[in-house]
């Protein structure tokens, strides 16, 4: 069973700015509190940047203004995570108005004051935040990661900051970086530092080693890197426990920095993911450009190991022209793969699902497909340099970014909008239920539950039924209690910070 929801909240009907690169976070304890993000900016202005949140499932979202550092696309990149109990939410963020690495907490997910500032630290890049909760003798511990590109030790960037009790003490609350790439990199690592981590205490943190140096051309050769740690990440030299240089699980593969696909930038996309009922099973997705200086298909893979880390299997799933890969392993040991496909007109978002590493054809959900070309992009990244699956229980979680054009077309298992839409005439709408609104680019939450275990029942008797057939729905905004309505928001006037190392021209891919 399959939900698709709207994020963007009733009020901000009237909005058409490029709401990309999402990010999602669940309570585990409470699966109907969820926290999103997007480059969303406050919609009535000031300090601080929103995020979404949902205390009903994901079926309705509102605002709250809680992140410091407001610029002109809200926060710049921001990643969220609930804590396993006890309902603390983590941010790492770059502060929209400074592009310092922020971490974040605050107890109450839901709350209208500001999130706390544990850490800041200039010149670093795309924090990304796992987070746990372990049982310390009779005390609930929480244990957070947040994976960066920390340029203050260039060119080895690849880091980790780390709190082996991230809820209850005074900044920094233990939090600090401990740098996982000790192999030889030239000129940096790649951006996408990601972490897994399993309740047994073994934590995964895989990246890019960028082994070329920079060329004109935006030209790499890159070898993806898995590194573990066995003990919470808690010794002097932590996630060295597949060597110090970590595992090399694929060597020399190629990407050109910023090529552009669908009026996305490519380079680098990531993700790892570990099986909660066994900590030795990881999965691993990236992309490349198979073929080289000369090949033309950015290309993701995906690999699985179930010796900790130690040995990989050969590539277990390809995807020509895919990007933004995300992986996450229910309870039943199912592994989810989200991602968007190019396909040359179109970005596509698709859910895979496999019990058995695509040995058998797997579960493939479309969750949204419209035209590339629309809207134009006035920033990059366009729709995002991620996205993110969650797993709770058996339940998958995630969040996307896409054309928000109302047509059922593109939206093949149903969508539900809180802002004003005419589906008859494909026509946003604004705060007066009149007035169209230009498309643009929205966050959109998911929910796929496993269906329900079939009830044998003796066969009914046929009885003859009229045909059902469904009319164009018009929605209109209802008003809600977070913010008021605000004035339409024009795209905005600036461009998000380039990442470092795209400092190359953008080549047609």
């Amino acid at each position: 069973m399959i939900k698709v929801v709207n994020m963007i909240p009733a009020s901000l009907s009237g909005e058409s700015s490029q709401d990309s690169e999402p990010n999602i976070a669940v309570n585990p304890d409470n699966p109907k509190a969820i926290v999103g993000t997007a480059f969303t900016p406050a919609p009535m202005g000031g300090p601080h940047a929103p995020i979404y949140i949902s205390s009903d499932g994901g079926n309705t979202w509102a605002l709250r203004t809680v992140v410091p550092g407001n610029g002109p696309f809200g926060t710049a990149d921001i990643t969220v995570g609930f804590a396993g109990t006890g309902g603390h939410l983590y941010a790492g963020i770059l502060n929209g108005l400074t592009t310092h690495l922020q971490i974040l907490r605050t107890a109450n997910y839901a709350a209208v004051t500001p999130m706390t500032v544990l850490l800041e630290r200039a010149n670093e890049d795309q924090p990304w935040v796992v987070a746990t909760t372990t049982k310390v003798k009779t005390a609930n511990r929480d244990r957070v990661y947040i994976g960066n590109n920390n340029f203050n030790t260039a060119p080895k960037t690849a880091t980790v900051d780390l709190s082996l009790n991230a809820a209850t003490g005074a900044a920094p609350a233990g939090f600090g970086p401990h740098r996982v790439e000790n192999g030889t990199v030239n000129p940096q690592d790649g951006p996408p530092i990601r972490c897994a981590v399993h309740p047994d205490g073994t934590i995964y943190a895989a990246f890019d080693r960028w082994k070329s140096g920079y060329s004109a051309a935006g030209n790499y050769t890159m070898d993806v890197v898995v590194t573990r740690d066995d003990n919470w990440g808690s010794g002097a030299t932590p996630f060295q426990a597949l060597g110090a240089a970590g595992k090399v699980v694929a060597a020399n593969r190629f990407i050109r920095w910023n090529a552009i696909m669908g009026q996305e930038r490519l380079g680098g996309d990531l993700a790892i993911a570990v099986d909660p009922n066994h900590s030795g099973t990881v999965w691993l997705a990236w992309c490349d450009r198979v073929g080289g200086v000369n090949g033309t298909d950015w290309t993701m893979h995906v690999r699985r190991s179930t010796d900790h880390g130690a040995t990989w299997s050969a590539d277990l799933r390809t995807i020509k022209n895919a990007k933004n890969p995300a992986l996450a392993v229910n309870s039943n040991g199912e592994l989810g793969l989200l991602y968007q496909a190019f396909t040359g007109t179109r970005w596509v978002t698709r859910l895979e699902l496999t019990f058995n590493g695509w040995s058998t054809a797997a579960t493939t959900v479309v969750l949204h497909t419209a035209p590339s070309s629309t809207p134009a992009r006035t920033f990059f990244p366009y729709i995002g340099d991620y996205v993110r699956l969650l797993a709770v229980g058996a339940n998958f979680y995630g969040v996307f970014c896409g054309n928000n054009t109302p047509d059922t077309a593109n939206f093949p298992n149903g969508v539900t909008y809180q802002r004003g839409a005419n589906w008859a005439t494909k026509t946003l709408l604004s705060t007066d239920g009149v007035t169209h609104v230009a498309p643009s680019i929205d966050p959109f939450f998911f929910e796929w539950s496993p269906p329900p275990i079939p009830i044998i029942a003796p066969a009914p008797q046929p009885v003859a039924v009229s045909p059902i057939t469904r009319e164009p729905v018009i929605t209109k905004p209802q008003p809600i209690s977070i913010i008021d309505p605000p004035p339409p928001l024009q795209p905005p006037a600036t461009r998000k910070p380039a990442r470092r190392g795209g400092r190359g021209s953008t080549i047609d891919l």
